[in-house]
């Protein structure tokens, strides 16, 4: 990353979860006492679950809040691989509107209805994770989609499956004012140390911005 972000080492994943949920719901009282409205955006994963969990026990009260999908595999919302189905299962937010791409057509076709919903809003904060091989969102190492300027970029190709994403683009990833990125676990400790290292499309989680990103980071990740 260019600088250096706020990295806070915490002893497990139950930690890493309750103190990005305090985060996050902090972002939402503040924007909300100062505009009457938050936007937020939500990835997925097993942390991510266990954020929802934390994010719902604080019965915080959603109206004026706007959520967003930062990527999503290019299968059915009511899917096992869908982030949409995860936040609708994890995440009690009544009163909260939900924003996501549509869940049927190809990349390019979900992508470009999903842009039409962002337009040119800035996010308030994007949640974030890594993957062990150092991608974020859905922006995989070298691929072309790291390249693309559109707010919200289909993702083809991808070296997990499904290989059809959509995902937040670069430029709306660092354009937001703040990222919350939750990294978890021994296996991600490599590509912690890649995200935190010199930027690079092969890794790239470490194109991010690094001032406004805060880091979440488990004692297993941190080695």
């Amino acid at each position: 990353m260019k600088g250096e972000p706020k990295v806070v080492v915490l002893e497990d994943p139950e930690a890493v979860a309750k103190l990005g949920a305090e985060l996050i719901d902090s972002v939402i009282t503040e924007r909300l006492a100062a505009t009457g409205r938050a936007d937020i955006a939500l990835s997925g994963g097993r942390i991510a679950g266990l954020l929802f969990d934390e994010l719902t026990a604080l019965g915080r009260d959603w109206n004026g809040v706007h959520l967003w999908i930062a990527d999503e595999r290019c299968v059915p919302a009511d899917d096992e691989e869908s982030n949409v189905r995860l936040v609708r299962e994890r995440l009690a937010a009544p009163g909260s509107v939900l924003h996501a791409p549509p869940d049927d057509g190809d990349a390019e076709k979900r992508a470009l209805a999903y842009s039409f919903q962002l337009k040119d809003r800035v996010l308030d904060l994007i949640m974030l994770s890594i993957g062990e091989d150092a991608h974020t969102a859905s922006l995989f190492p070298d691929n072309p989609a790291i390249d693309d300027d559109r707010t919200i970029v289909p993702v083809h190709d991808a070296p997990k499956p499904p290989p059809e994403r959509t995902s937040l683009g670069l430029g709306t990833l660092n354009a937001s004012p703040q990222r919350l990125m939750l990294v978890t676990g021994e296996g991600k400790r490599e590509a912690l140390k890649q995200c935190l290292g010199e930027p690079s499309k092969s890794a790239p989680s470490s194109l991010l911005e690094a001032a406004g990103t805060t880091v979440l980071v488990d004692r297993a990740a941190a080695g």
